[in-house]
């Protein structure tokens, strides 16, 4: 099966739920969902939270000695398609000349009711 790393990083804070920031299998690395929650984003707008969120990701990738060029597939939940245009100009902003496969879905709802969305993303190592 390869070698298996389960990981928390300080950085974003204790997590208190049954999951790890990220797992790496091989050269690949899997970030869990993650959102604005506890946050100063997390009473914000759609575009705003994903800000914080890619700011949460980039702690990671740092770490993990790589960055957004290494970003091969992205899932993005979100609670409402009315701020997607916002929310582009953000993805766009981040992705730079590396656009990821995607998957973008609309959800009811997310854990805490002023989040808008959740992302979570694997990159190449």
């Amino acid at each position: 099966m390869g070698h298996v790393i389960r990981k928390n990083y300080s950085e974003l804070g204790d997590v208190k739920a049954p999951y790890v920031h990220s797992v790496k299998h091989g050269n690949t690395l899997y970030i869990s969902g993650l959102t604005a929650f506890g946050t100063v984003a997390q009473h914000e707008g759609i575009a705003e939270q994903a800000e914080e969120i890619f700011s949460q990701i980039k702690k990671i990738v740092s770490v993990e000695g790589t960055d957004f060029s290494a970003l091969i597939k992205v899932t993005l939940f979100v609670t409402s398609f009315e701020e997607i245009d916002e929310l582009r100009k953000v993805l766009y902003r981040h992705y730079g000349d590396h656009l990821p496969a995607s998957s973008l879905v609309e959800v009811s709802r997310l854990f805490s009711p002023d989040l808008h969305i959740e992302i979570e993303a694997i990159f190449g190592l």
